[in-house]
């Protein structure tokens, strides 16, 4: 048995340690009920439920998201659907945080007013719910049961891995109740296995032709100085390593483009409050390249459990000819794979992305699924109907964007 949060006393308890906690306007969609905003989660309990996940999510680990939802561009204001384990069962008679997704109407996702709610936006192409290993089929039908209450006819869940232990969970708690998921859309991106032998795992992805030239390209770099790969862990170490990666991103082509961190400042504060939190938690590396004394490339990669998210990478575009995000990312790489803590590495890139993709030879399959929470619901097909028509509409346009967004990557 689940009890949904707001049945639970966990939720007046818990506002008190969420970490910068302010009020923020809960999500509605057209039809559905607004219910508790993401800051009233316990961060003392959403940590917990981050150790016990059933599937890595370093996107929404709590000093990440809260930090999205507190100053992030277009990314604040996130409601929280929450499943919490009956507290008669408990040892200490307290409810247990067993599910969580961040969610947000299907209005302010799409412009579509449907009564459905979305996987809210983490700042990461990856947002799969936290389910408790223990208690997944609990926790989703949890989940599902406080979107029916919020008046919510589906839910949408973006950049889910479908392979995953997650959406293993949603499906098989909607086989059990004559449903099934519906799929949206789904691409593959890049992924290391970190299992693998460096060296070798690069051989093969490049090959020795490939390899032979970016040596070339190294040793050119070399002659503004010798080559170092740094990694910060520590609180002390990441807050001057995150300002070094903000200003080469803010140097290079997502600049023109509009995507740099530095270009707002809401998204600026999220990342150094997000990239700080996490560090004091071992969740957080900032790795950076050196040509002696110059920093040439710097790149956020996030930790959960066993797992690595490689964040953003920024450049600097004057030493362009060497391919400095590639020579950065050939060390992370061989960073990755000698750490016996981490097992797999997800880009969390695009489909194709033209600079990871020759050197990450692993692929997860990633997308969006439509969840119904009814049996024989007549207004999920309406949902699927919406979703399909605004893709057909949107996807010229995307494909062009993305076409001139590959080729300002490649030479980063």
């Amino acid at each position: 048995m689940v009890e949904l949060a707001n049945s639970a006393g966990a939720r007046r308890a818990s506002a008190k340690d969420a970490p910068g906690n302010r009020a923020q306007p809960a999500a509605a969609s057209a039809d559905c009920g607004a219910f508790a905003p993401l800051t009233t989660i316990a961060a003392s309990q959403w940590r917990a439920l981050a150790e016990r996940a059933v599937e890595p999510n370093g996107y929404y680990l709590p000093d990440w998201a809260l930090a999205v939802n507190a100053s992030a561009r277009g990314r604040t204001g996130v409601s929280a659907l929450s499943a919490w384990s009956d507290a008669s069962s408990a040892q200490d008679g307290a409810a247990r945080l067993i599910g969580l997704a961040p969610v947000i109407s299907m209005w302010r996702a799409y412009k579509v007013p449907l009564p459905v709610l979305v996987s809210a936006d983490p700042y990461g192409t990856l947002c799969t719910p936290v389910l408790d290993r223990d208690m997944a089929n609990d926790a989703v039908a949890g989940l599902m049961r406080e979107a029916r209450k919020a008046g919510a006819h589906a839910l949408i869940l973006r950049d889910v891995s479908l392979d995953g232990a997650a959406m293993k969970a949603f499906t098989e708690t909607l086989r059990q109740g004559g449903m099934r998921p519906r799929l949206l859309q789904s691409h593959v991106r890049a992924c290391l296995d970190a299992t693998s032998d460096a060296d070798e795992l690069l051989r093969e992805a490049l090959g020795t032709k490939k390899q032979k030239e970016l040596r070339r390209q190294r040793n050119r770099l070399a002659e503004h100085g010798a080559i170092h790969f740094d990694v910060a862990r520590t609180r002390e170490e990441v807050a001057p390593a995150l300002e070094i990666f903000l200003r080469l991103e803010a140097r290079g082509w997502k600049a023109k483009r509009g995507t740099a961190l530095m270009q707002d400042n809401g998204d600026v504060d999220f990342a150094r409050r997000a990239a700080i939190a996490l560090a004091e938690m071992g969740q957080c590396e900032v790795v950076t390249l050196r040509a002696g004394d110059i920093p040439v490339a710097a790149a956020v990669v996030l930790r959960h459990q066993d797992r690595a998210f490689y964040f953003k990478l920024g450049v600097d575009e004057r030493f362009a000819k060497f391919s400095p995000g590639v020579q950065l990312t050939l060390e992370l790489t061989r960073h990755l794979c000698a750490d016996p803590a981490i097992a797999l590495a997800d880009s969390t890139a695009s489909a194709d992305h033209p600079m990871i993709n020759p050197i990450w030879r692993g692929r997860l399959a990633i997308g969006d699924v439509l969840i119904p929470l009814r049996p024989s619901d007549p207004v999920v097909p309406l949902i699927h109907a919406a979703v399909t028509l605004r893709k057909l509409v949107r996807e010229p346009a995307r494909r062009a964007v993305h076409f001139t967004r590959k080729h300002r990557e490649r030479s980063s």
